[in-house]
């Protein structure tokens, strides 16, 4: 059995990495992160999905530590935090995307 506090930390860094992989399958975050290097189009695909699929883990990751219904209203904050999160690093340091991204 997981403790519950270690998935609630994996459902954190899921929708924190979801969000920035979002984030740059947009042109203006992939110029911000990226600098000049062309963003293939393939790229923006494989992007979106991998944010989707990060935002369901994280959901499921809420869901293996709590009973449903307080599971669920984590998993809305910790989208809302995360994306508050990519935000401010958007703001401030948006190079720090880079690594999302090979």
């Amino acid at each position: 059995m997981v403790d519950p506090l270690v998935l609630q930390l994996a459902a954190a860094a899921a929708a924190i990495v979801g969000f920035g992989w979002l984030a740059l399958a947009m042109d203006t975050h992939w110029e911000q992160a990226q600098g000049n290097r062309p963003q293939p189009a393939r790229a923006v695909r494989l992007l979106r999905v991998m944010g989707a699929v990060a935002l369901a883990a994280s959901l499921a990751l809420c869901l293996g530590a709590d009973h449903v219904s307080m599971a669920v209203l984590v998993w809305l904050m910790l989208l809302a935090a995360a994306v508050l999160t990519v935000a401010m690093t958007l703001s401030w340091r948006p190079q720090w995307l880079r690594y999302l991204w090979p």
